[in-house]
């Protein structure tokens, strides 16, 4: 493992700092569209460094009562001539403030080192790490002085679809390129490519009856969707596809025909052709159940691309630093394909280079979901060595 200026300059208390701002975060409850306390907290911690945060209109248009935060911390040294080449250029890092719904309460405790919730629910730790990672960087280069100049991002509803994100001007950015801090897997996994997503809303419209008197004048609007579900092909199609259903609703008493129903699906690919392809096949399904004659229903079909997928070509210069800053932290970069998406979707989509890296974090959305301390101090670390490598990378605006 080799050590970096910035890395070198880590104190004890700093780490211990970072642990702890963890936890509180994590007590902060901020699912998606509820950001703004824990916001607050970021912009409170931001501001006591002297660092200004700009927060965008994107609450309203994303149902959250807050919106992104960007803030930016000018490239500094310890003397004017360590200053010389380093003005002009930067990188962006980002997290997100919101987590899943929560199944229970969340209280922090540390269990052989390892951060869980003590209730049986979500710690949060998905995006929280990050979160704590970033703030701690702060901290640190407010003190310390960094070798590029610094864009610290913070997105709400990063959970729903990536809502937050994808709201965002990404042309305001000022840095060549940036990096994400969300996937639940161990330090060291490089994401380069991320499938894209499909969201298929539909409403079956039945007719409602008593169903103990006239159950044959009623047209069952929940069984032409269990059938249309009964029909599809769901979980992984294969190594670059998988199928859900999330969530399904209808009916209004135990003794009525129910008249309505909806579900919600999804189809995700890394391959365009191949989602649209399983998306047809779905709207297909919830046609024919529709007209099935033991249901005969009328439905209705919404289908929305939420988010384009990407591949990243293992030669880009963001991806490169990546991988020195691991190995120099002492982790063996792996360069992995992720079913899932991040912020970092949303900004490649707006032509903004960004690589998402694993956190270290574990059982993300689920309960029993942890992380440990040395994956949050690992974490810091590899953030303060993208900053040198990074800085290595880019031709200096002096020059």
């Amino acid at each position: 493992m080799t050590v970096g200026p910035l890395q070198a300059r880590v104190g004890e208390l700093e780490r211990r700092y970072l642990s702890g701002t963890f936890a509180e975060l994590c007590r902060i409850e901020s699912p998606s569209g509820s950001e703004r306390q824990c916001a607050e907290r970021v912009i409170a911690e931001l501001r006591a460094l002297g660092v200004a945060v700009h927060e965008d209109d994107a609450g309203a248009s994303v149902g959250s009562d807050c919106g992104n935060l960007l803030a930016r911390m000018p490239a500094g040294a310890q003397s004017a001539e360590d200053r010389s080449d380093i003005a002009g250029r930067g990188v962006l890092l980002c997290a997100h403030l919101d987590t899943v719904p929560l199944q229970a309460p969340v209280e922090p405790v540390l269990r052989d080192g390892f951060w869980e919730n003590a209730n049986e629910g979500v710690l949060g730790a998905d995006n929280k790490a990050a979160v704590a990672v970033l703030l701690a960087l702060a901290r640190h280069i407010s003190r310390e002085g960094a070798p590029i100049d610094v864009e610290l991002l913070f997105t709400v509803c990063e959970e729903a679809a990536l809502a937050g994100v994808r709201s965002f001007d990404g042309s305001c950015l000022k840095s060549e390129f940036g990096y994400v801090f969300d996937h639940a897997s161990p330090i060291g996994e490089v994401i380069v490519s991320s499938p894209s997503h499909y969201r298929i809303d539909a409403s079956f419209h039945g007719a409602a009856a008593h169903a103990g008197l006239r159950p044959e004048e009623g047209r069952s609007a929940i069984l032409a969707a269990a059938r249309a579900i009964a029909s599809m092909q769901l979980g992984r199609l294969d190594e670059e596809t998988t199928v859900n259903v999330g969530t399904i609703a209808g009916g209004t008493a135990m003794n009525v025909v129910p008249e309505r129903c909806t579900l919600v699906a999804e189809v995700r690919s890394l391959g365009d052709e191949r989602a649209e392809v399983v998306v047809g096949e779905l709207v297909d399904r919830l046609h024919e159940a529709a007209n099935l004659p033991d249901c005969d229903c009328d439905v209705d079909i919404g289908v929305q691309r939420t988010f384009a997928g990407y591949r990243q070509p293992a030669g880009r210069p963001a991806v490169r630093a990546a991988e020195l800053a691991l190995q120099r932290c002492g982790y063996a970069p792996s360069r992995i394909s992720s079913g899932g998406a991040s912020d970092a979707n949303a900004l490649i989509s707006q032509g903004f280079e960004t690589v998402n890296l694993a956190n270290g974090t574990e059982r993300n959305h689920e309960p029993g979901e942890r992380v440990s301390v040395v994956a949050l101090e690992g974490m810091l670390d590899v953030a303060l060595a993208l900053l040198d490598e990074v800085a290595a990378a880019l031709p200096s605006a002096a020059r």
